[in-house]
């Protein structure tokens, strides 16, 4: 039975049974009308967002995809992910109305009682490629963050109509396969502003070799001043395309780094970012930069991520070629794989996972 209003959660192990052990998620506490945050959410203050030290007059850059390969667009493509690690493409090939399918599917998917949803929870799913949870690491987080997520990593077609949910499993194959012109658009500017003019089977199995999407759900939160959608981190990937919805609450990291910038919602845009591991490859060219996402106190949100990576078994490092030009390499090379657990073994925490391979 859930908790009062009136008495909400007085011990951890409740709100955990409550949350995490019956599936209910953040969804669930938001749905009982809470008045006030739950303890276990309350963030530390360094870790809140100020609005005082938002650049309301900054913003990362909007590009036109509508030719890719012109010179102007391909120049912005590679500034924007050298100067800003972030920006937003309008007029890309993947059809508006493949957005709204999938945000539409990740509404349903989340509609569904809790009791189907935690069939896919990490202690009952048939398979590690899909997940239903919440927050970040909840056994290494002082405190928990305001999401819940199902996050669906790609092995095939076959694979993916067994085991995802039937709810948005075609909805999702559909974004990824049409994103995936828009990805290796991307990746061809981004190479070649390495001077890297070939990408072979080899360079593309590094820089995609494998993929995963992320329905990511806020609900809205009592006190969101309190807590965090998502912590300040840095992906650990190639490339993040992220969908967002019309309400918005990305932040990324200024220039200057005490201030953030919003990142505003545009219709039928998505939001690229850099990786930790593109920055890696590139030799620190291309930057991955912290971003967060605030919670909202009036209106139910979601994000739809999909996440650009190497395989767990790849090497990654600098790549040779940038080295045998005369670059210094500034960082080691390192199994992905062991890059990935490092990240995910600890509370988000900024930009220090890339430290991890610093030399």
């Amino acid at each position: 039975m859930a908790p009062t209003v009136a008495e909400p959660f007085s011990d951890s192990s409740a709100l955990i049974d409550f949350v995490i052990n019956q599936g209910n998620g953040v969804k669930g506490l938001s749905e009982m009308g809470l008045k006030a945050l739950p303890k276990q959410y309350i963030q530390p203050l360094e870790e809140r967002m100020c609005m005082t030290n938002v650049q309301a007059h900054d913003s990362i850059p909007v590009i036109d995809m509508s030719n890719p390969e012109d010179p102007e667009v391909t120049k912005s493509i590679c500034e924007a992910a050298s100067k800003w690690g972030f920006f937003q493409i309008v007029n890309h090939d993947v059809p508006v109305e493949v957005l709204k399918n999938v945000k539409d599917a990740t509404y349903k998917f989340f509609a569904l009682p809790a009791e189907v949803k935690n069939k896919y929870s990490k202690e009952h799913s048939s398979s590690n490629n899909v997940r239903f949870g919440t927050s970040f690491t909840p056994q290494a987080e002082k405190a928990l963050e305001w999401k819940d997520y199902l996050s669906l990593f790609y092995v095939s077609e076959e694979e993916a109509f067994a085991l995802w949910p039937s709810v948005c499993r075609e909805q999702v194959l559909d974004y990824m396969k049409k994103s995936e012109v828009v990805i290796k658009q991307l990746l061809k500017v981004l190479m070649n502003g390495l001077n890297l003019h070939e990408i072979d089977e080899t360079k593309e199995l590094l820089l995609m070799g494998s993929m995963r999407t992320n329905l990511n759900y806020y609900p809205k939160c009592p006190n969101p001043e309190l807590t965090v959608g998502v912590g300040r981190h840095s992906d650990v990937l190639t490339l993040t395309i992220l969908l967002q919805d019309e309400i918005g609450g990305l932040f990324v990291r200024g220039n200057d780094s005490d201030n953030w910038i919003h990142v505003p919602p545009i219709k039928g845009s998505l939001v690229i970012n850099v990786g930790d591991a593109l920055q890696i490859i590139s030799n620190g060219k291309y930057r991955s930069v912290e971003h967060r996402v605030v919670a909202n106190g009036s209106k139910n949100r979601i994000f739809v991520p999909i996440f650009v990576n190497p395989r767990p078994i790849d090497m990654i490092g600098p790549f040779p070629e940038l080295i045998e030009n005369g670059e210094k390499p500034i960082y080691k090379q390192v199994l992905y794989s062991d890059y990935v657990k490092h990240f995910f073994r600890k509370a988000h925490d900024g930009k220090k996972t890339v430290a991890f391979v610093e030399l």
